[in-house]
């Protein structure tokens, strides 16, 4: 009997699988990450909270009147529109604390570089302990991928965050990489390409090594209609910025515009032969934040706040929540299973080889070590998925 149950139990396992093998629809994929945008926010909408510290009172009323809602259901719809009237309706989304769903990350520095090299080798490194434009020893999916039958000169990066040239190692790897204050350089380019360049000239960031979204995602959506590659990362950065700076509402604000952006690609995708239904989205952080009204802005492990990131060394036990991410998945390969509840804990080293097997690549054949496609643990209950039906 119990021979029988774990027989019914695999078959069920298989039946719900995130990524159906091997016979994949989609030949093309686009991972989006967004900079430090906690789950609260992505699940909840905004900390009522939060958002009445006085230092927030001169924009608190247009935010709560902007993302407000009678429920956390109408807030977070609200704040990211896109992500749940289709990306929820059509895919499935992970990591919502509140509903055990979890997903966290498993290198022991819990900021950027660590976590976007995690996301982009399936594994943690812990000699990579700083957000130093180093360049990475580690090959991503990205550059081996580029290196493949078929998708050789067919992968694109773009990122707000001017370390991205090292996190890809530029020099090695060869991919063609527009990132920062970088303009594009690509041949014959288009008139709105050209005018972008300019513009980026003209318009200041608030930042010395992150420009603002709108550029990254221009410059994104410009080469696609432009090369048609058929792998895509695009990295944006303003929500950890202006959380860093202590903005709750531009951070917010800077949520709502990268769902808007969202949106914009992958319609800019549907709308082209090659990726129309035949496209599968991914997206992902790469570190989370403070869980508390007073430490929402920050996020670093205990080592790191004893190392790399001192200026926090008060918090000898770390920024609670900061190693807590989510993700969300869209495309011909992605079951609509919705928001995704009672589940196993996932990892954010899980998203390379998700990414690998969604193009139908063998992760083993990148390596042999690094963490599982997510496709092959998504929880049973009864045989059902558990997901939010509301």
């Amino acid at each position: 009997m119990q021979q029988k149950k774990s027989i019914l139990v695999l078959f069920y396992t298989l039946l719900v699988l995130l990524i159906s093998r091997p016979n994949h629809a989609a030949d093309n994929l686009l991972i989006i990450s967004i900079d430090g945008l906690r789950w609260q926010e992505v699940f909840r909408g905004y900390e009522a909270s939060l958002l009445a510290k006085p230092e927030f009172k001169h924009d608190a009323q247009l935010i709560a009147d902007k993302f407000g809602g009678e429920s956390l259901h109408d807030k977070r719809q609200k704040l990211m529109p896109f992500l749940w009237k289709v990306i929820a309706k059509q895919g499935v989304l992970l990591g919502n604390r509140d509903k055990q769903s979890a997903m966290q990350v498993s290198n022991n520095w819990w900021f950027s570089y660590p976590g976007y090299n995690e996301i982009l080798t399936g594994k943690g490194d812990e000699d990579i302990d700083s957000n130093k434009p180093l360049p990475n020893p580690n090959v991503t999916i990205l550059e081996w991928l580029n290196k493949q039958n078929g998708y050789q000169d067919q992968v694109a990066v773009f990122g707000s965050w001017a370390v991205f040239p090292a996190i890809i190692n530029q020099e090695r790897s060869k991919l063609p990489i527009n990132a920062g204050f970088m303009p594009a350089a690509w041949d014959n380019l288009s008139a709105n390409t050209k005018w972008l360049n300019s513009l980026q000239e003209d318009i200041p960031s608030p930042w010395h090594n992150v420009r603002l979204d709108a550029f990254t995602v221009g410059f994104a959506q410009d080469y696609i209609l432009a090369k048609r590659p058929k792998v895509i990362y695009v990295a944006l950065g303003e929500t950890d910025d202006f959380a860093h700076d202590g903005d709750y509402p531009a951070y917010l604000s800077s949520a709502h515009r990268s769902d808007a952006f969202i949106k914009r690609l992958w319609q800019t995708l549907q709308s082209l032969a090659q990726y129309k239904g035949n496209t599968n989205l991914l997206i992902t952080v790469d570190h989370g934040r403070g869980e508390h009204n007073d430490t929402w802005q920050h996020h670093a492990s205990p080592k790191a706040t004893q190392g790399y990131l001192n200026d926090l060394a008060t918090h000898k036990q770390g920024i609670a929540g900061s190693n807590q991410v989510w993700m969300a998945a869209i495309g011909p390969d992605a079951k609509p299973m919705g928001e995704l509840r009672a589940s196993e804990t996932f990892s954010l080293n899980q998203i390379a080889a998700t990414a690998l097997e969604l193009l139908e690549k063998d992760p083993g054949d990148y390596a042999k070590i690094n963490g599982a496609p997510i496709g092959q643990a998504l929880p049973i209950v009864n045989g059902q998925s558990q997901t939010n039906s509301e």
